[in-house]
């Protein structure tokens, strides 16, 4: 176990290090000096996820400007090196006051968003000096961060870049006005625009058109082999439950393991073409992408991640078509998860008795699962609005 971690971490760090070679080099050939930029920073792929209403926003607000997106880690940059609203991505140099002088310098961006939480000493205190407009993006505060520390003077100093904070939380307002930030709002997650957006796209799958055939349809997203122990049971006990499991991971031998939990009638997204799909039970999507269209399609979500310690993945997408939602019970560290618990749109189940026990009032009684699925869907329309508040505070223009 020791060499296995070993081996992940030095595998990150050799990403880390690759992703950073040249870094300047290629930023002077790729960024055009005649242009004007926007500069957003993300930490990972959660948090570009959470950029990406804002960046329509602004290609909206601002048609003529260029967005140059930054990742900190090498999963973000390596899963979006493309996207139809960014013309470049980047990984962040290391904070240092030299990369961050050089960065700012090259791409002179005439506005810069950080994302949530992901805070750069060196580049903060550049970007104030240069008079660049900066702004921190459904941000979030903790009490036990370094600048609410006595000994976190220079980080705290580091804030006054930001000409304004728009936080999720009243906890963040109140620690940032603790230490004498006034200019803050709470406007929210931008994550539930996000996903709201989701509804008003082309959801079509005409496999999963088929596969379903007009009967009720449990979607499986982002599971993990904990997950799969909890639901299989009941999944080979109701073979007449059209049931698809997107898992995690996709590798042929995750799969095939899957596949050999599964009793009922099962076909492989890829093996697909010349099958009836109406005729079998379950469907495994092999394949990564469509996992939020899918979710248009079912009656009641099951979201992975919470059987076990991987973390639980969104939730919110499933929430956004109204679905009651089913998942694991380690959701202490996902507040929006615990929130909807509390409201009753969100069950957790630690075992194949508890989800047979939810299943089934879920199965049998439509009123009850729809009643849990208009909490969740008013869960997402009542947190909707934070890139709005956003656009509407820089509606005066850069």
């Amino acid at each position: 176990m020791v060499l296995k971690s070993a081996g992940y971490f030095s595998n990150k760090l050799k990403d880390f290090t690759e992703g950073r070679k040249d870094l300047f080099t290629k930023l002077q050939h790729s960024i055009d000096p005649s242009q004007e930029y926007i500069w957003i920073h993300a930490s990972s792929l959660g948090e570009f996820e959470m950029a990406v209403p804002v960046i329509q926003m602004l290609k909206d607000k601002y048609p003529k400007s260029k967005i140059v997106v930054s990742f900190f880690s090498p999963s973000g940059y390596k899963n979006k090196k493309q996207h139809p609203l960014v013309d470049y991505f980047t990984y962040l140099p290391l904070d240092t006051e030299e990369n961050a002088q050089k960065f700012l310098e090259i791409i002179k961006p005439k506005i810069a968003f950080f994302i949530k939480y992901d805070f750069w000493p060196n580049f903060l205190y550049s970007l104030k000096n240069k008079g660049i407009r900066t702004f921190l993006v459904s941000g979030v505060f903790r009490k036990d961060q370094t600048f609410f520390k006595t000994y976190g003077k220079w980080m705290r100093n580091s804030l006054a870049a930001f000409e304004h904070f728009f936080v999720q939380n009243e906890e963040s307002e109140r620690l940032l006005k603790s230490i004498g930030f006034k200019n803050v709002s709470i406007a929210g997650d931008t994550r539930f625009d996000r996903v709201a957006n989701q509804i008003e796209a082309n959801n079509t799958l005409d496999f999963i058109e088929e596969f379903k055939n007009d009967q009720l349809l449990v979607v499986c997203g982002s599971t993990w082999p904990e997950d799969e122990n909890i639901i299989t049971d009941y999944i080979n006990r109701h073979p007449d439950l059209k049931v698809i499991i997107a898992p995690h991971e996709i590798k042929p031998e995750k799969i095939k393991k899957l596949e050999e939990k599964i009793t009922s009638r099962v076909v492989k997204y890829s093996a697909r073409e010349g099958k009836d799909l109406k005729d079998h039970s379950v469907l495994i999507m092999d394949t990564i992408g469509m996992l939020g269209r899918a979710y248009s399609y079912a009656d009641i979500a099951y979201v992975g991640g919470a059987a076990g310690n991987t973390g639980l993945h969104n939730i919110l997408e499933p929430a956004t078509f109204g679905l009651p939602i089913l998942t694991g019970k380690n959701i202490s560290r996902f507040p929006e998860a615990k929130r909807l618990r509390q409201l009753a749109g969100l069950y957790t189940v630690k075992n194949p008795g508890e989800f047979t026990e939810i299943m089934e009032k879920f199965r049998t009684s439509d009123d009850f699962r729809r009643k849990t699925g208009m909490i969740s869907g008013h869960f997402i329309n009542s947190n909707t609005g934070a890139t709005r508040i956003l656009s509407d505070y820089l509606s005066g223009g850069l």
